[in-house]
């Protein structure tokens, strides 16, 4: 009876521990260049280039257009998504939010607008 229940308390949490090992990211997934592109602002489509680095455990850099740089005032990351706060020239603070659809690609939105990032690959 022992035996049983050894044998299905360790087959219980392998599966667990297997279960998390598989949903989360690693610590840089998100760092690197990314290109997110917006589509329908008043502006027209935007086009933001950026390379994500870490810095004291976070991510930072700058969202850049042809005419404009704008730093990135805060981001935050988990598994699944990442919301990167910039300051507008007329909105204040606002935030792109992304959602992870594979290892190259996030989709989401700004404000009402339709934000896609590609990862750029070198």
């Amino acid at each position: 009876m022992k035996k049983l229940l050894v044998i299905t308390l360790t087959l219980f949490f392998s599966v667990v521990f297997n279960g998390f090992s598989q949903s989360t990211a690693s610590a840089d997934f998100y760092a690197g260049k990314w290109e997110i592109a917006v589509a329908g602002t008043p502006r027209g489509d935007i086009v933001f280039k950026t390379n994500l680095t870490r810095k004291d455990g976070k991510l930072t850099g700058e969202l850049v257009t042809d005419d404009t740089k704008r730093p990135i005032t805060k981001i935050e990351e988990s598994d699944k998504k990442l919301v990167i706060y910039f300051e507008s020239s007329q909105g204040g603070e606002i935030s792109i939010d992304l959602d992870k659809i594979d290892n190259n690609t996030l989709k989401g939105a700004l404000m009402s607008f339709e934000a896609n990032a590609k990862r750029v690959k070198e």
